[in-house]
């Protein structure tokens, strides 16, 4: 499917052909066929600079499955909100969430409103989801967007996922204030599950990767682990902590750890108490 035929004919949603986006450039990365020519070029840029990148796009993925079946089956989260959630590709997070629990409810947010096209035709039977096109770096506007309200009970826990979405933002744009804004709406006993690029200090492809990405998608900020780490403050991180993603709870043996592809990206779980 194009990104073209995804949209309704009588759809306001305006597609922009020449400017690429960080959801449509991790589709190219996924192998999905939901992307313009513009996004395969920063893909191929950024591949030339980091061949592991599909790899790693596939550890992101992978870790995602891992954390919400973790929270809906042995925490008891029934509301999951994904922010930066990318098109829709295989095992979506309200897939893994309602295998455990038919009555996980999950709300989709993107900037992207291709995104929000895929989400409608994905989700139409589906009572318990829904998809929103919103702006992270406004977090209270997307907290009381209607639609995320219509599902989702802040007086309850929820997962906040922010999964490979805060190295899209620049330090301007403040992602660790965002974070905090949303961990204090949120109710005790929530969730955040949280992966990003990190600075590798023994190799250079992490500082030419940021490169590419600023000049060619304008986003892509690769952090530090200690700027990482202070997206956690004020959570209880879960073990194993904030480690490379393939190393997270993993569910299948990893032969070499020290590869850029198992490291580039890190993540964890945090609880607010």
């Amino acid at each position: 499917m194009s990104p073209e035929s995804a949209v309704p004919a009588d759809s306001e949603i305006v597609l922009n052909h020449g400017m690429p986006t960080a959801a449509r450039v991790y589709d190219v990365m996924l192998d999905g066929k939901d992307n313009f020519e513009i996004d395969r070029q920063v893909a191929e840029a950024s591949l030339h600079v980091m061949p592991e990148l599909k790899e790693i796009a596939q550890h992101n993925r992978a870790i995602l499955h891992r954390a919400v079946r973790l929270l809906a089956a042995e925490r008891g989260i029934t509301q999951f909100l994904d922010l930066g959630s990318g098109l829709p590709t295989a095992r979506n997070t309200h897939e893994v969430a309602q295998e455990v629990n038919p009555d996980a409810k999950v709300i989709y947010v993107d900037i992207d409103p291709i995104v929000l096209a895929h989400g409608r035709a994905l989700l139409e039977d589906n009572e318990n989801t829904r998809v929103v096109t919103a702006d992270l770096r406004k977090p209270v506007e997307v907290l009381q967007h209607p639609d995320v309200l219509a599902l989702i009970d802040f007086d309850k826990p929820v997962c906040v996922m922010l999964c490979g979405i805060l190295h899209h933002l620049a330090d301007d744009e403040d992602p660790k204030g965002i974070v905090e804004t949303l961990r204090d709406a949120v109710a005790p006993g929530s969730y955040f599950f949280i992966t990003n690029f990190t600075r590798l200090s023994d190799s250079r492809e992490s500082e030419k990767l940021e490169q590419v990405l600023l000049s060619q998608l304008g986003t892509g900020r690769v952090r530090t682990p200690a700027e990482l780490a202070a997206y956690f403050d004020g959570l209880e991180i879960l073990p194993p902590g904030i480690v490379p993603l393939p190393l997270w709870r993993a569910d299948q043996v990893i032969t070499d750890a020290t590869t850029i592809g198992v490291r580039f990206m890190t993540g964890g779980v945090g609880r607010k108490p």
